[in-house]
C-alpha cells in the first residue's frame, strides 16, 4: 500500500431536512495499490446533483442509499495512475463512479474511456454526461416536442433543464424556461436562445407563465415540483406530456408543503386532459446512449448548443456545494475540481 495521502468524505449522519456540513466527515486516507484485474484512480473532476439528496436517506426509492461510515457517491471524471485490468492503460482518462474521493480501486465496472479529443473531459459529467442524457432521452422519448408546439422545464439554467430548452427549439418548438432569479432567466434566453424564462422569485408566477404560453403547454419538462408545477398545472393543454425528472424543491421537507395539488383534481385533469406524466431516471434510457453521445456532440462540435459550468476546487468543499445545490445556488453543472489543474 502506498504511503502517499488521499482524502474522502464520508455520510456521517442522516440529513432531517436540509442536509448540514455535520452530516459529512471528511478524513484522510491512505492511497490504495490495484491489485490483479485492477487499476487505480485518480479524481479529476466530482459531479455533485439533486439525486444525491435521496442517497442521503434511508426512505425507499429505486436505488441503495449509502450507508453512515461510507463514501457518498458520486460520478467523477478519473485518470488511470496503474492498471493490471486488460483494455486500460496508465494515463488514460475515464468516467468511473469512483464517489467522493480523491482516489479508488477500479475492476473496471461502470467505468469507460473517454476522448479529449471529443470535448473538454468535464463535461462526460453534464452536457456529455448523466445530465445530458436524461434531457435527451426525458425530452425526446417521453415529451417527443413537434414543430410549433410549447415546451417548458423548470430549473432552466441547470444542467438538465438547459439543455432541454435548447434540445426543444431544435426540434422547432418554442421553448419558454423557469429559473430562480434575472441573472439566470438573462442567460437562458440572452445566452441559450429560449423563446423566454420566468423568474419564479418575482412573485405572481401564474399570470406570468400564462402570459408566455398563450396557446397553453404541450410538454413540461419536471425537475422542481412544488409552487412551479401548481403554476404549469393549469395551462397543460390537451393531450400534454410531463416527463417528470426531479421533484428538487421538497428534497429536503420533511412534511408535504401546504397548497399541494389535491389527488382527485390531479387525477381528473389527468383523465379530462388524456394527460401523460412519466416518472424516468436515466437508466431507463441506457440503449440510447450511442444516439444521444452521437447527437449531442455533433450538436456541440457545430456551436448548437452550449453549456455552462459552476466549478468548485478543492474536495473539503463538496459538501457545502451540495447543500448550495438544494437551495438552487449554483449556475449550471457544479463540479468539484478535486485535482490540483484538471483541465
Amino acid at each position: 500500500m502506498s504511503v502517499e495521502a488521499g482524502r474522502r468524505v464520508l455520510l456521517a449522519a442522516r440529513p432531517v431536512g436540509e442536509p448540514k456540513e455535520s452530516d459529512f466527515r471528511i478524513e484522510d486516507m491512505p492511497v490504495p495499490a490495484a491489485g490483479a484485474g485492477e487499476m487505480l484512480l485518480r479524481t479529476l473532476w466530482l459531479s455533485l446533483d439533486p439525486y444525491m439528496r435521496g442517497r442521503m436517506s434511508d426512505a425507499p426509492s429505486y436505488a441503495t442509499p449509502v450507508a453512515i461510515g461510507q463514501v457518498m457517491e458520486g460520478r467523477t471524471v478519473s485518470e488511470v495512475l496503474s492498471s493490471n485490468l486488460e483494455g486500460f492503460a496508465a494515463g488514460d482518462i475515464v468516467f468511473s463512479p469512483n464517489g467522493w474521493q480523491t482516489h479508488a480501486v477500479s475492476d473496471g465496472k461502470g467505468v469507460r474511456k473517454i476522448d479529449p479529443a471529443l470535448a473538454p473531459v468535464s463535461t462526460a459529467l453534464g452536457v456529455l454526461g448523466m445530465p445530458g442524457m436524461t434531457a435527451y432521452t426525458g425530452l425526446l422519448d417521453i415529451g417527443r416536442p413537434q414543430a410549433g408546439e410549447t415546451v417548458v422545464v423548470s430549473a432552466a439554467s441547470g444542467a438538465v433543464g438547459s439543455l432541454v430548452g435548447q434540445i426543444a427549439k431544435l426540434k422547432g418548438a418554442k421553448a419558454i424556461g423557469i429559473a430562480g432569479g434575472p441573472d439566470k432567466c438573462r442567460y437562458v434566453v440572452d445566452e441559450l436562445g429560449f423563446d423566454a424564462c420566468i423568474d419564479h422569485r418575482a412573485g405572481d408566477l401564474p399570470a406570468r407563465l400564462k402570459a408566455a404560453c398563450p396557446k397553453g403547454i404541450d410538454v413540461y419538462f419536471e425537475n422542481v415540483g412544488g409552487a412551479v408545477f401548481e403554476a404549469v398545472f393549469p395551462l397543460l393543454n390537451n393531450f400534454a406530456r410531463v416527463p417528470v425528472c426531479g421533484q428538487i424543491a421538497t428534497y429536503n421537507s420533511t412534511e408535504m408543503p401546504a397548497g399541494e395539488l389535491r389527488t382527485s383534481a390531479l387525477t381528473r385533469a389527468i383523465l379530462t386532459k388524456r394527460l401523460t406524466l412519466r416518472g424516468f431516471i436515466v437508466s431507463d434510457f441506457a440503449s440510447r446512449q450511442g444516439d444521444f453521445l452521437r447527437d449531442v456532440s455533433a450538436w456541440l462540435r457545430e456551436g448548437r448548443i452550449k453549456y455552462r459550468e459552476d466549478v468548485v476546487d478543492g474536495l473539503e468543499k463538496a459538501p457545502r456545494a451540495l447543500i448550495g445545490l438544494l437551495r438552487g445556488e449554483n449556475f449550471g453543472k457544479l463540479l468539484v475540481r478535486v485535482a490540483a489543474g484538471a483541465r
